[in-house]
């Protein structure tokens, strides 16, 4: 994985130098599948894109953690009762019809708190890969390096996303994979196929003394502008190759925009691990979210939010509570766009389980509150 991550370095390094034209723009963390013209445009320079993003938030949690980190299982907008960076990256995006490659450098709360396993300066990767395209007739291409999970409708990106914070099941599936996929998208850019090998479970590094690698499917289809439905899943391991155990997830979404000011997305995952080696015994993980939008004007925007996580046996997330983790979140945020690559928002949140799997002032509570300030820019 260091000779990919040093490759891409050395390939957006020499791109730098010989680019003709380089624009800005914002690089999503969900990456969508670029279409190829009919016409042969192999004699054609590529494009560089330099672009970056961003994001500074407050955000006061009203249990008051006496560290300053909200609880365990968050990992974007982690920091109680101070001004912070959530993320920051500058990206190179190079592509040409046969060829690109990515390398975003990044910084703030959520690279520390979501890379914490990572060695050295992997922690600092957002994204670093490269795809060659591998047919002269079909839109089939094949990427290899670091590059955004297949998993989930909300991404690192705040302002790419509904909500300011992100739901329960964004922050404990991966929001980053590593390893090397293969996407095929039709012509009529309706349906998106996509087949992935993995270091694993949000891994750039392979889990030390695993040496069983996963996988992934997944397929996208777009009907119309107005409606996408998702499906993904992941099969993988957890744990050192004495001890592993089996992991088989599944996400699936629908984003439907009913109007042009008015939008809803329901999502539903169900996940299964496997309760020692060996067994066939299975603890299971569910958890659905729905969200709803509703845009006044061009620079005005309400959304909210309703999700609920059961993980019983705590397989994602751990606690010390009776129960496991079963736990409901409701948000509500406003946004005002001043101008259209930047967003000022504000979100009210509240946690609610059902034990006491939180704390207050030293004393055990059920319920979490939260408010959330941000202001994000791309360019």
């Amino acid at each position: 994985m260091k000779k990919i991550i040093v490759n891409v370095v050395m390939i957006c390094l020499s791109l730098v130098a010989s680019a003709q034209d380089s624009t800005s723009t914002v690089g999503k963390l969900k990456e969508e599948t670029k279409t190829v013209g009919k016409k042969d445009s192999t004699k054609s320079p590529g494009k560089l894109t330099i672009s970056g993003y961003a994001e500074i938030y407050y955000g006061f949690d009203f249990n008051r953690p006496p560290n300053n980190n909200r609880p365990e299982f968050v990992y974007s907008h982690n920091r109680h009762n101070e001004v912070n960076l959530n993320l920051g990256f500058i990206k190179a995006n190079y592509e040409s019809s046969q060829v690109r490659a990515n390398l975003a450098l990044m910084a703030g709360t959520y690279a520390n708190a979501n890379l914490a396993a990572e060695p050295g300066v992997l922690k600092n990767i957002f994204e670093a890969n490269v795809g060659v395209k591998v047919s002269k007739t079909a839109n089939l291409w094949v990427d290899a390096g670091i590059f955004s999970s297949h998993i989930g409708f909300e991404s690192a990106i705040s302002k790419d996303d509904w909500t300011v914070t992100r739901n329960i099941l964004s922050d404990n599936t991966p929001y980053y994979e590593s390893g090397a996929k293969l996407t095929y998208t039709t012509k009529d850019n309706k349906l998106t196929l996509v087949g992935l090998y993995l270091n694993g479970w949000q891994r750039i590094n392979r889990q030390s003394g695993n040496s069983q690698p996963a996988g992934g499917l997944q397929a996208t289809w777009k009907p119309n502008e107005k409606v996408t439905l998702n499906y993904s899943n992941y099969l993988g391991t957890e744990g050192a190759d004495s001890i592993r155990v089996r992991r088989f997830y599944n996400d699936f979404y629908g984003i439907f925009q009913l109007t042009k000011s008015f939008g809803i997305t329901a999502g539903f995952d169900y996940g299964i691990q496997q309760e020692t080696k060996g067994s066939s015994n299975y603890y299971q993980v569910f958890l659905p979210v729905a969200l709803a939008r509703y845009q006044f004007s061009d620079q005005w925007a309400v959304a909210g939010r309703i999700e609920y996580y059961q993980d019983k046996n705590n397989v994602l997330i751990a606690t010390n509570a009776p129960n496991g983790f079963k736990t409901s979140g409701y948000s509500a945020n406003v946004d005002y766009k001043p101008v259209e690559n930047a967003i000022i928002r504000l979100e009210g949140k509240l946690y609610d389980s059902q034990d006491a799997i939180f704390t207050r002032m030293g004393k055990p509570v059920k319920t979490s509150p939260l408010i959330t300030a941000s202001f994000a820019v791309s360019f």
